[in-house]
């Protein structure tokens, strides 16, 4: 089955002062290496609505989907310029009522407070081209919530991110990799085209697509490994 990597981002910048999880971290010029490394082996760099075709096999080409968790204000002000050199588009994914605010959801464990795109940023995100996922609305744990509280969290994403841009929403990316099948269900039903997990490893023509399998790209991957993870089973022998 051909295979198509999925590209995991969250931070696109150097880590603040005692921040924990630096590997979260890529910096800015490791980024645009790996982005001019894509480009020179014969990938575009696709959303992932874009992207949807190669991975239902209706279109057959080289891609890699390239996606980001979170919303963070540092992927529209030093990944976007980055994407747009290279003719590359993305996805990322929001969480909806934390629009302008923090990452409260784990600020605490990672000793850091680190800004989301505002709603001006975001549809600045979405008029360069770019896609605006779901991530719902608060970043919980999703298998913990109540069917009432799957509903609010998932279709409410949804639907407060398309009444921002205008536009459909389609791609879902689940809260800390937590899922099930009652939360697979619930994103199905909510209208979602796609989802993505935290499980290590590459997309596969044929996969379920509530259960997209993504590459972490962590801040201390040289070029070396990167290359490795896109394009051998390095990744997919860690899912």
């Amino acid at each position: 089955m051909p295979i198509i990597p999925i590209l995991m981002y969250h931070n696109i910048g150097v880590p603040a002062q005692g921040a924990r999880l630096r590997n979260l971290y890529v910096r800015k010029g490791a980024f645009a290496r790996q982005m001019f490394m894509l480009r020179l082996l014969g990938y575009q760099g696709l959303s992932m609505s874009a992207a949807m075709p190669y991975l239902r096999g209706e279109k057959m080409g080289r891609v890699a989907v390239i996606t980001f968790d979170d919303g963070y204000v540092d992927t529209l002000e030093n990944a976007l310029p980055i994407l747009q050199k290279n003719g590359f588009s993305a996805t990322c994914y929001f969480i909806s009522q934390r629009i302008g605010q923090y990452n409260d959801w784990d600020a605490a464990s990672l000793n850091v407070r680190k800004s989301l795109m505002n709603q001006d940023q975001i549809r600045s995100w979405h008029k360069a081209g770019m896609e605006v996922g779901a991530h719902s609305r608060t970043h919980p744990r999703l298998t913990n919530c109540t069917d009432t509280e799957l509903q609010n969290e998932i279709a409410g994403s949804k639907s407060d991110l398309e009444k921002l841009t205008g536009s459909a929403v389609t791609q879902f990316c689940y809260p800390y990799g937590d899922l099930d099948e009652r939360v697979t269900s619930a994103v199905k039903d909510a209208g979602f085209e796609a989802a993505t997990t935290t499980q290590r490893g590459r997309a596969r023509v044929g996969d379920n697509p509530f259960l997209f399998r993504r590459i972490l790209v962590s801040g201390s991957n040289l070029l070396h490994l990167f290359i490795l993870k896109l394009m051998s089973g390095y990744e997919d022998k860690r899912g």
